[in-house]
């Protein structure tokens, strides 16, 4: 009991290091078919192949922090711009367009913000502290990127990498065993992130469509927030639908509510609730029927089930962790007949 309870502290105290070793598996995953295609069907060799995969991620990353940095910064000069009392104005006429439009009693929205608790209890001491942690932030960012990195290289270049740490823990007599299940657990959940990879991007592009066609601010960005939150299975959509909603509010900031404002978000939100039925419909079936060849309602049970226990994790680990447990209880339990329903198609 003694020695468990050490490992758990031990795995506890390292967990940043676990969580960069979990990104690099799934990267590797993730690279895993365009390393094969590029070793196969190009003949390149292993390590300019695996470099080359590597890069493409890194040019993605890089590419996003391009895509924000520059949005980030207009936006802190449009900040320092900005005309206070005309910004006042512009919230207390949206304000009192909603009210009357709603018919509902007067509700000054700055005044009830100066009155609530955060504000009368904010401590500017804070700032410092906020800034010191900015830093912090990034300098772990930095490493987390190098540490992912150079661990996604070695998966990617030795293949059995992985699988040679898991054998440690196969009894004498069973690595065969314990290789099936390995190579069975990787193709499945290599498909699925692959497909999910996928997904999102299809997203992104409908939803650059979308806020390109009605004219809202930064299109590109919204776009990638909004369809990354699609990650999160069934909150992130609506968590995702609520951020657009706001940012068409804010793109017209200042025009009339009735006329202007309202049918914007209206049609942005029919436009979004179309590009939700064709990921429901086509895109999410097709990964999930065909990743980890599991029915849609026993997923959805399933991350039902993961989002009580676990939370928002939860929910976005619930496929590949269930995919693995049922590839595991295929070879193990095969003999029980809830087992053989559940992974006859595995």
């Amino acid at each position: 009991m003694i020695g468990v309870v050490l490992l758990l502290l031990f795995l506890y105290e390292i967990q940043s290091v676990l969580v960069y070793i979990a990104v690099a598996a799934v990267i590797a995953l993730i690279g895993r078919p365009a390393v094969i295609f590029l070793r196969q069907r190009l003949r390149l060799p292993n390590q300019i192949a695996v470099v080359i995969v590597l890069l493409l991620f890194l040019s993605v990353f890089v590419g996003l922090i391009f895509l924000f940095v520059p949005i980030i910064i207009e936006q802190s000069r449009n900040l320092g711009q900005i005309d206070i009392e005309a910004f006042k104005s512009d919230i207390n006429d949206l304000n009192d367009q909603i009210n009357n439009y709603l018919g509902v009693e007067e509700i000054n929205v700055l005044q009830a913000f100066r009155r609530s608790e955060f504000v009368r209890n904010f401590d500017l001491s804070l700032i410092p502290k906020f800034l010191n942690n900015v830093f912090g932030i990034l300098g772990a960012a930095l490493i987390a990127i190098f540490s992912v990195l150079f661990i996604s290289f070695f998966f990617l270049k030795d293949s059995k990498l992985m699988l040679h740490s898991i054998l440690v823990f196969a009894n004498h007599g069973e690595e065969d065993k314990f290789q099936r299940v390995f190579n069975k657990i990787k193709i499945l959940l290599s498909r699925y992130f692959v497909g999910l990879t996928l997904q999102i991007l299809v997203l992104f592009i409908l939803y650059i469509i979308l806020l390109s066609i009605f004219e809202i601010n930064n299109p590109i960005a919204i776009a990638f927030i909004c369809a990354i939150l699609n990650l999160v299975p069934y909150l992130g959509p609506l968590a995702a639908g609520i951020l657009m909603a706001l940012f068409v509010i804010s793109s017209f900031l200042g025009a009339d509510f009735s006329t202007v404002i309202l049918p914007r978000v209206v049609y942005v939100m029919l436009g979004y609730s179309i590009c939700q039925l064709i990921d429901n419909f086509i895109s999410q079936p097709m990964i999930f029927g065909a990743s980890v060849r599991s029915h849609p309602l026993e997923i959805f049970l399933i991350i039902l089930i993961a989002g009580l226990l676990f939370g928002v994790v939860g929910m976005v680990v619930a496929v590949p962790f269930y995919t693995a447990l049922k590839v595991i209880a295929k070879e193990s339990l095969s003999e029980y007949k809830i087992v053989k329903r559940l992974t006859r198609n595995l």
